[in-house]
């Protein structure tokens, strides 16, 4: 690196080269016999288009010689892959402007890779935690509302015949007991409302489910549909509001809260607020707030957090649409 600063920058080598090739020039003109007349005559005409295609040629072969590490590191870049992680860039001979070019480039590298790693790590583990969950569920209820099944039906098969119809009826509220339950695990897993209602409707359902489990007053500001998105879009947004929401009503302590989306200038705009206890400081890093971010991001959009201690909070999402 020693060695690569000392060398001079790629700018004083352009200029260099051109003032060589200026200064040469000049004192052939100097120092040569040739002379112009008025008018000039043909074979003046052809010494001097001769001339300036000589120094063109040379001032061409000069620069592309000071340029020559530029194209090397432009051929190093276009062919890094990123499916090959550890992969960097190094130049036999630069100048210090394009080996800084190159390390910045490299360090750029570095970050990418790094937040590529931890960002599957997180993938992972949110499959893992999720895929926990659906266990757990489908352990501690479904299979202990099943087993209770399995011992009424045992039971109706040695009851009395007047006592069958009552151990049935009870059978029959645990199946369906289990349904609710299946069918809410299901809508944890995919709103069937984004489905079969469309955005706006799974939106209202998304709120009225809020306010029918917590204590926070809920105010909607929804237009009657929202078009231009794709489905992954609207997934991504609807995500974003349920996480929102959530954490809303596990960490701001607050009374009322307000979900607005319109659609302007291009885009589709999100906001949740609340009038919670909020936070100073940059957003904390948790993995609510930083999966917000990331699902704005693989459809690109984008995630804005704004709070005051004792002012609230405020998520805000962009979501770039398409203009029919």
């Amino acid at each position: 690196m020693r060695a690569l600063a000392s060398r001079r920058a790629l700018a004083w080598r352009v200029f260099a080269t051109n003032a060589l090739v200026l200064v040469t020039v000049s004192v052939f003109l100097v120092f040569s016999p040739a002379t112009i007349s008025a008018p000039v005559a043909a074979s003046e005409l052809l010494v001097l288009v001769g001339a300036v295609t000589v120094i063109l040629i040379v001032n061409l072969l000069l620069l592309e010689r000071a340029f020559a590490p530029l194209d090397e590191l432009r051929g190093l870049m276009q062919r890094v892959d990123p499916l090959e992680p550890g992969t960097r860039i190094e130049l036999r001979r630069a100048d210090a402007d394009v080996a800084a070019l190159a390390d910045a480039f490299n360090r750029m590298l570095d970050r990418l890779e790094t937040e590529r790693r931890e960002s599957a790590r997180r993938a992972l583990a949110a499959q893992e935690t999720e895929r926990l969950r659906i266990a757990r569920e489908l352990h501690d209820e479904l299979g202990q509302v099943l087993t209770g099944v399995l011992l009424l039906l045992d039971a109706a098969g040695r009851a009395p015949a007047s006592e069958v119809d009552e151990v049935l009826v009870e059978g029959r509220e645990a199946v369906r007991a289990t349904l609710e339950d299946v069918r809410r695990i299901v809508r944890d897993l995919r709103p069937e409302a984004l489905d079969d209602l469309g955005l706006v409707s799974a939106l209202q359902a998304l709120g009225a489910g809020f306010t029918r489990q917590t204590s926070v007053a809920l105010e909607l500001e929804l237009p009657d549909a929202i078009d231009g998105l794709s489905a992954e879009q609207e997934l991504v947004l609807y995500r974003v509001v349920q996480e929102a929401l959530t954490n809303v009503a596990r960490h701001a302590g607050a009374s009322r809260a307000t979900l607005r989306v319109l659609r302007a200038s291009g885009e589709v705009r999100v906001r949740v607020t609340d009038d919670g206890r909020g936070f100073g400081g940059p957003a904390p890093g948790d993995g609510g707030l930083r999966g917000m971010r990331e699902r704005a991001l693989m459809v690109r959009g984008a995630v804005e957090i704004a709070s005051r201690p004792g002012r609230g909070t405020e998520v805000g999402l962009r979501l770039p649409v398409e203009e029919p």
